[in-house]
């Protein structure tokens, strides 16, 4: 039902495949993060701010026919490669698949237990914010 958000975490999976230490994976969150677009200051407010995060997590979503699309940055490198690794799967999916495919692909390759306390629980929160962010266009759309 979720091909396409279960294709996505395939790739990721596939891109930590040559990650086989923690330290190689930290390396990658870094390198996702350094590649992500900065976000328009107008976007940067405290309505788009992710609470729970260690750094200043900002986030903006929005509906493009029937696919929500995330944009995010943070001012750490290794929180804007986890939410890479978010942005990467949830963009370009319609806000159910948002909502009910889970990142299962962030357990399979260890990333949450391989983070401190606060940064997993950032991941989380802006997981969280995304699926708040998709249940909003739900319910605009009833």
């Amino acid at each position: 039902m979720y091909e396409s958000c279960l294709a996505k975490q395939h790739q990721i999976k596939e891109l930590f495949l040559s990650c086989p230490t923690a330290e190689d994976k930290y390396e990658k969150i870094i390198e996702l993060g350094r590649s992500q677009l900065p976000l328009s200051k107008e976007w940067k407010n405290a309505e788009n701010l992710v609470q729970g995060c260690q750094s200043q997590m900002y986030i903006h979503s929005y509906l493009s026919g029937k696919q929500m699309f995330f944009e995010t940055e943070s001012d750490a490198l290794i929180s804007a490669g986890l939410a890479a690794l978010l942005t990467k799967v949830y963009s370009g999916e319609e806000p159910e698949t948002v909502l009910k495919c889970l990142p299962t692909y962030l357990d399979e390759l260890g990333i949450p237990s391989s983070l401190s306390p606060s940064r997993a629980n950032g991941l989380y929160s802006l997981h969280l914010r995304m699926k708040q962010e998709a249940l909003k266009v739900l319910v605009a759309q009833q």
